[in-house]
């Protein structure tokens, strides 16, 4: 597990929660034909850079584990603005992480390296898909940068009051 803060000029306005889910950690030489050659520290600095410029702090945490996980979900659910997840393999039966998630009340996105609706038919479910903002799969390394984006606008239009994004 790893924690990894950026923020932009001056304090940032907000704080984004980074899940990744099993076998993450892996990114890079794991089945690089599906998932690229990206590592997991590639795509969390290139998450960091960009929260830099949107003046964004990031709290990043990766685990094999599900309990971890839903610790590290409650441990700052009062901390944060949104989530960003890749729960990996989490996303197809996890409804301990998925009812951490809902309890949060916090937007959230879903990221997938790959496009899971175009994988085995176990992968074109996700339990955690309902209860997100959106998700964004078959994007690679890019949807996290994506996700960030996205979430970043989300939780500045549910400050003013438009929700449009």
């Amino acid at each position: 597990m790893s924690t990894e803060k950026s923020a932009g000029d001056g304090e940032p306005t907000l704080k984004i929660l980074v899940l990744h889910g099993p076998n993450l950690n892996l990114l890079g030489t794991r089945e690089p034909h599906i998932y690229g050659k990206t590592t997991l520290e590639e795509i969390n600095n290139r998450l960091l850079e960009r929260a830099h410029r949107l003046a964004v702090e990031l709290e990043i945490h990766q685990s094999n584990h599900e309990g971890d996980l839903i610790n590290v979900i409650h441990k700052n659910m009062f901390r944060v603005d949104g989530i960003i997840i890749n729960p990996g393999a989490f996303t197809h039966y996890s409804y301990a992480i998925r009812d951490a998630l809902s309890a949060t009340g916090l937007p959230i996105i879903e990221v997938h390296l790959s496009n899971i609706y175009s994988r085995e038919d176990f992968r074109k479910i996700s339990v955690i898909a309902p209860i997100t903002e959106g998700q964004i799969t078959g994007l690679g390394a890019f949807g996290y940068e994506l996700a960030l984006e996205g979430i970043v606008e989300i939780i500045k239009n549910k400050k003013t009051g438009d929700m449009q994004c």
